[in-house]
C-alpha cells in the first residue's frame, strides 16, 4: 500500500499490521462506529472501512499525522471524521462500536517524546500512555463494544490486561509477533538492558494485540 506520510508522523510497521490484520476478526466491525485513537497515517482506519465499518473516526495529538489521515482517506474515497487532540478527548462523543489503538509504548527517559518521538516515546516504563488509555478506553465502548490494543511486550502485557480488568473489561491476547528492534530500540538496548526492560544481548521485541471486551457490569462489585 502505498501511504502518505507527513514529516514526523509515524510509519506504518510490524505493529501496524498486526493491528490490521486483528481488527477483521471484529464481530462489531461491519457496519459499526470505530474510532482509531493515535491514528499517525490512519492505514488502521482505512483497513477498518474496507472491513465494513460505517463510519469511521481518527484522533491524534499531530496535526501532521491527521493531515496525513485525511489525505490517505482521500484518495481511497473513504469518509473519516478528524478530531485534533488527546484520546480523552473524544469521551465527549457518543460511544463506538469499535476503539483501535498503536499507542506510544517505548520506554524513553523523557514521559513524552516531541517531534516524530511523539510517536513511540512514552516514559521510563514505556507506559506513560497505556496506563491512561487502559483507564479511558472502556468508556469509549458501547455497552459491547471491542477495543483493540498494540504494544510490545517490553511495556509490560500484563499491566495492561490487569489494568483493563480493574476498569470493568474484559481483556485477552488475541495475536502476538516477534520482530528484529528497529533503529529506535537498537539505540537504546544498553539503556534497556541497564533498567531490566529486556535482557543482556536481546534484540526482538514480541508485539502483542490485547482484545478489550466491555461488559455491563464492573469488573469488582462492592457488596459492602
Amino acid at each position: 500500500m502505498i501511504v502518505f506520510r507527513a514529516p514526523g508522523v509515524y510509519r506504518p510497521q510490524a505493529d501496524t499490521w498486526l493491528l490490521a490484520r486483528a481488527l477483521r476478526e471484529l464481530p462489531g466491525l461491519r457496519g459499526g462506529r470505530v474510532l482509531e485513537v493515535c491514528a499517525g497515517t490512519g492505514v488502521v482506519a482505512l483497513a477498518a472501512a474496507r472491513a465494513g465499518a460505517c463510519s469511521v473516526t481518527a484522533v491524534d495529538l499531530s496535526r501532521n499525522a491527521l493531515l496525513s489521515t485525511w489525505l490517505n482517506c482521500r484518495l481511497r474515497g473513504v469518509p473519516i471524521r478528524l478530531l485534533h487532540g488527546d484520546f480523552a478527548a473524544a469521551l465527549h462523543l457518543p460511544r463506538f462500536d469499535v476503539v483501535l489503538a498503536n499507542p506510544p509504548y517505548v520506554p524513553a527517559v523523557r514521559d513524552r517524546g516531541d517531534g516524530a518521538a511523539l510517536a513511540w516515546d512514552a516514559g521510563p516504563s514505556g507506559r506513560s500512555v497505556l496506563d491512561r488509555l487502559c483507564a479511558t478506553l472502556p468508556d469509549l465502548l458501547t455497552d459491547r463494544g471491542v477495543g483493540l490494543i498494540v504494544h510490545s511486550a517490553i511495556s509490560d502485557t500484563d499491566r495492561s490486561l490487569a489494568q483493563l480488568r480493574d476498569h470493568g473489561a474484559r481483556a485477552s491476547v488475541i495475536a502476538a509477533g516477534t520482530v528484529p528492534f528497529g533503529p529506535v530500540l537498537r539505540a537504546r538496548a544498553r539503556w534497556l538492558a541497564a533498567h531490566g526492560l529486556i535482557a543482556p544481548g536481546q534484540d526482538d521485541e514480541r508485539l502483542v494485540v490485547i482484545r478489550v471486551e466491555r461488559t455491563s457490569y464492573p469488573a469488582v462489585v462492592d457488596l459492602a
